[in-house]
């Protein structure tokens, strides 16, 4: 029986044991840390005779090495023990290239940037479904991809009642892919790909910006037809030369595009036009900000190269409540808003939701760092926020970064617990409107993701109404 390696326990890497268990292989699972949700599932995958070894950093010795390792996408491509496996010519695939492997006979549309790219998904896999195909989003939002894989074969373990995915094999693959998925997934080659943004992120694990960017541009190379973001700055000034023939966005009307403009898809007299028909108002969408009107016209794009008609497309916009942890309104407390924005993992997500919401705001930020450009972002501070709270390990180096820049309404608080209460103290006494969680940060300091975070701060926010 061949030997296969899964690196790391998360949603994706449990995915990705099953799925190689089901195809006979011998599979071994490990993982860095020992939490107590990581045993429970180390028990039940044991049950399913997976092995799964816990605090375990794993090391190739001897003879009995694995003929597959499969890497989750937390785990850098480039960590040591990586390398040392594609040096002994072990093949090292990530999670949602081993997805690809069993669906792609079916038509994918891959989404990838910096930001934008989940509220983007979510919009696309809403026209899909509206339209009547059954188009799952799966990769960085939903399922992981190997569990639809699984799905296919009819061996899926997703215990959700309100599943899309029953036991029926899917007409798209809506698929969000981060620079570490498409790193390590080089053979993933969608039908559509869309390229929402791009701006300096993730260098602390891909050194340059250059790295970066080719990471991102390999998915679209690799598909049969492209949609891009006009508006992204970065994006149009590499565009002239490398996508004439994407389909472009712009928020800024048919004169902005570049490539052909009777491919693009924009906004004139306040409606979407896409191949040069009216398709929807942009006022039938519910969510706020230029960022996500530029999101409305690349999922209209993408669903107009898939053949969808437009009263498809009007009614999901329609009826789309937008996504959870970006921008999502979770209470209104004693006439105070609180607003959870917790995907917001770098200065620019958290400029634009900074950005989008009423001020004056008290604005919750911090976590773990990264590396980035953040002088827009202390500049709407400063013209939005009436005080930041600031917590986790980011909390002194962002004290420093207001301080210097001449802001000094800030606090170091912590904790998501001592924010939430101290924001809604302060909120009542200067009757500021909206506390806002958008922590320009990764939450790996406190949280295993974001959505953890964002998850305590809605739990937090709504022990206020009770």
């Amino acid at each position: 029986m061949p030997n296969a390696y899964v690196f790391g326990l998360g949603k994706s890497g449990i995915a990705a044991a099953r799925l190689l268990k089901q195809e006979g292989w011998e599979v071994t699972v490990s993982d860095r840390s020992s939490s107590e949700p990581l045993r429970q599932q180390q028990q039940e995958l044991q049950r399913e005779q997976i092995t799964v070894h816990l605090a375990h950093s794993p090391k190739l010795e001897g003879s009995d090495l694995p003929q597959l390792i499969v890497v989750s996408p937390g785990v850098p491509w480039d960590a040591p023990v990586l390398v040392q496996a594609r040096k002994l010519g072990i093949e090292t695939i990530g999670e949602m290239e081993l997805a690809w492997r069993h669906l792609q006979s079916f038509p994918w549309v891959g989404i990838t940037g910096t930001n934008g790219k989940t509220t983007t998904t979510a919009l696309i896999a809403a026209i899909f479904q509206t339209a009547g195909f059954h188009a799952p989003a799966c990769g960085n939002i939903g399922y992981a991809a190997c569990d639809l894989a699984l799905e296919v074969l009819g061996k899926s373990k997703i215990q959700n009642p309100k599943s899309k995915i029953q036991n029926s094999t899917p007409d798209w693959v809506i698929a969000e892919l981060s620079s570490y998925q498409i790193e390590s997934s080089p053979s993933i080659a969608p039908r559509i790909g869309v390229w929402t943004t791009f701006t300096p992120d993730h260098l602390n694990r891909h050194r340059t910006l250059e790295r970066y960017y080719d990471i991102k541009a390999h998915l679209l190379q690799q598909s049969e037809q492209q949609v891009i973001n006009g508006d992204d700055a970065f994006l149009r000034h590499r565009g002239v030369n490398y996508w004439s023939d994407a389909c472009w966005t712009s928020v800024k009307g048919k004169t902005h595009l570049i490539g052909n403009p009777n491919l693009g898809t924009y906004i004139e007299d306040g409606w979407v036009v896409s191949q040069n028909e009216l398709i929807v108002k942009v006022s039938a969408l519910r969510m706020v900000g230029k960022h996500n009107q530029q999101n409305l016209l690349m999922a209209v794009a993408a669903a107009r190269l898939a053949g969808i008609e437009k009263q498809a497309i009007a009614q999901a916009i329609a009826n789309f409540p937008g996504v959870p942890h970006r921008l999502e309104h979770i209470c209104t407390w004693q006439g105070i808003d609180f607003i959870n924005d917790s995907k917001a993992t770098n200065y620019d997500a958290a400029q634009v939701g900074l950005a989008s919401v009423n001020s004056p705001v008290i604005l919750i930020a911090g976590g773990e760092a990264k590396a980035g450009e953040d002088s827009t972002w202390l500049q709407t501070i400063q013209a939005k926020a009436a005080v930041v709270l600031l917590i986790g390990d980011a909390a002194a180096a962002f004290a420093q970064r207001l301080k210097q820049v001449g802001y000094s309404s800030y606090e170091i608080v912590e904790t998501m617990e001592r924010a939430v209460s101290r924001a809604a103290e302060l909120a009542k006494q200067d009757r500021t409107r909206v506390v806002l969680l958008s922590p320009a940060c990764a939450s790996f300091d406190q949280y295993q993701n974001f959505e953890q975070r964002g998850d305590h701060f809605r739990q937090l926010c709504q022990e206020l109404l009770s």
